[in-house]
């Protein structure tokens, strides 16, 4: 069965559909990359077009298709110890942490496939120690990448950024048929807890956090979502507490009740 072509009809519709089921707020001509991701998902159901993939979603005669829509659509790439100042500022805190016998808790809200809540973990683990008085707790919409995050293997190209020590100390390295990837060490892979939440919904019990990472993932949300997710946040980082976003963005707008630290990091009063 040859590809179909998405129209433009189609498309705005599958605007509407990530942003209902998501927040996220996909940019115009974004065609080629929904077509190109939904293309084996209209072949599955032997669908003629991508406007017949979207009654199936909205029929939910397939229930689970939702989320492997939502899946595709959603997922993108990440790497370890991204934006390293944010790393240097939790060595700090976790010092501070250990020093005065305090549990430290962590919570990365858009975890992806886990590369930043292991970056976390490594960093907690070497200053409070592997067993110590910390928490991780990594977040995603899609369960297509929590359970890449579970697993904890990744191409090895990833880890360019991560400290030498710290590869050697928490990474298997793939031999044979694995050349050219990594495992995550399994003492360490235990201390991260992954669970599926969209930022877009009320949140379950997931308790108070010192730090909240939130980074590369509102340039997808309209002013409103943004305004509604972050709120929805703070109300779970305790004060004092530590905000951290991507360097390419900003609260301008979205909330005042922080008080800015550094470019992309805020803290709670």
């Amino acid at each position: 069965m040859p590809v179909a072509m998405i129209t433009e009809r189609e498309f705005m519709q599958f605007q509407r559909f990530i942003y209902d089921a998501a927040g996220i707020t996909m940019a115009n001509g974004k065609q080629a990359l929904v077509s190109g991701r939904l293309a084996k998902r209209l072949a599955h159901y032997q669908l003629n077009s991508y406007g017949d993939y979207l009654r199936l979603l909205e029929s939910r005669a397939q229930p689970a298709e939702l989320q492997v829509a939502v899946d595709l659509l959603t997922t993108n790439e990440t790497y370890f110890f991204r934006e390293p100042k944010h790393f240097a500022l939790l060595r700090d805190l976790a010092q501070d942490a250990r020093d005065k016998n305090r549990t430290l808790r962590v919570w990365s809200a858009a975890s992806s496939s886990g590369e930043e809540p292991y970056s976390i973990a490594m960093v907690l683990a070497d200053v409070m120690g592997i067993d110590g008085a910390w928490e991780v707790l990594g977040t995603d919409i899609s369960t297509r990448v929590l359970q890449r995050a579970r697993s904890g293997h990744y191409p090895i190209e990833r880890a360019a950024q991560m400290p030498q020590a710290y590869l050697k100390r928490f990474c298997l390295k793939g031999q044979g048929s694995e050349a050219g990837t990594l495992l995550i060490e399994r003492g360490l892979r235990q201390r991260v807890q992954f669970q599926h939440l969209n930022l877009n919904a009320p949140l379950p019990r997931i308790g108070s956090f010192d730090v909240i990472f939130l980074r590369n993932v509102m340039i997808y949300f309209s002013l409103e979502t943004k305004r509604q997710v972050v709120a929805r946040l703070l109300a779970q980082l305790r004060p004092g507490g530590y905000f951290l976003i991507g360097h390419s963005e900003t609260l301008n707008d979205i909330n005042d009740s922080l008080a800015a630290v550094a470019p992309s990091i805020y803290r709670k009063p």
